[in-house]
């Protein structure tokens, strides 16, 4: 994990980073949740692609974001995201050739750890970039939805895809408000840095 103590001169490059990071999956979240309410909603194979495309975009941004800060032993909680996510992608692309029920529990198991994972992210990001409260909610909610996504795996009502949309805009949310946060939070910085002449 970055260090501000440690390398102070590198904190302007990461923090910018790590806002540019959250836009990106505030972005792709919620074109994700748009292309579900209507590509997805009535087509089974746009709907089966973007149940698959999910956790695998989940493990790959959380690869790059590893990378970018320190790698995937430096961040262990990231790497154990990247893991879960990656093996999600395969369960899922199994699971639907079950049924819906089968996606939905999949769903469930991998929203709570992945939730579990991010709020540990988050608690350690807290202490070099601050500003991590929406991401520590969104991993509590996240690990909370996944639960209710098990329990209802095995309800008489048939899910879908709208099912598991609304889980993925609460996440555009809460990485949008982060980004917002730490933009607001770099500028006062900013502004209360003593000027140099």
């Amino acid at each position: 994990m970055f260090d501000i103590n440690s390398n102070p001169k590198t904190f302007p490059a990461a923090n910018q980073w790590l806002k540019t990071y959250y836009f990106s999956r505030a972005a792709f979240s919620i074109f994700w949740v748009a292309a579900a309410f209507t590509l997805g909603k009535g087509a089974p194979a746009i709907s089966a692609a973007l149940l698959l495309v999910y956790p695998l975009w989940d493990a790959a941004a959380n690869m790059v974001d590893a990378t970018r800060n320190g790698g995937l032993k430096s961040n262990p909680t990231q790497a154990l995201n990247v893991g879960v996510s990656a093996v999600t992608t395969v369960a899922v692309a199994l699971a639907l050739g079950m049924s819906m029920h089968a996606v939905l529990f999949v769903f469930g198991i991998w929203a709570a750890l992945a939730g579990l994972f991010q709020l540990a992210t988050a608690v350690r990001r807290w202490k070099y970039y601050g500003a991590q409260w929406a991401m520590v909610l969104s991993g509590a909610q996240s690990a909370l939805a996944g639960g209710i996504f098990v329990t209802r795996a095995s309800g008489p009502k048939s899910p879908s895809i709208t099912d598991i949309a609304p889980y993925a805009a609460f996440g555009a949310f809460y990485f949008l408000a982060s980004a917002i946060w730490l933009t607001v939070a770099h500028a006062r910085r900013h502004e209360a840095a003593p000027i140099n002449t």
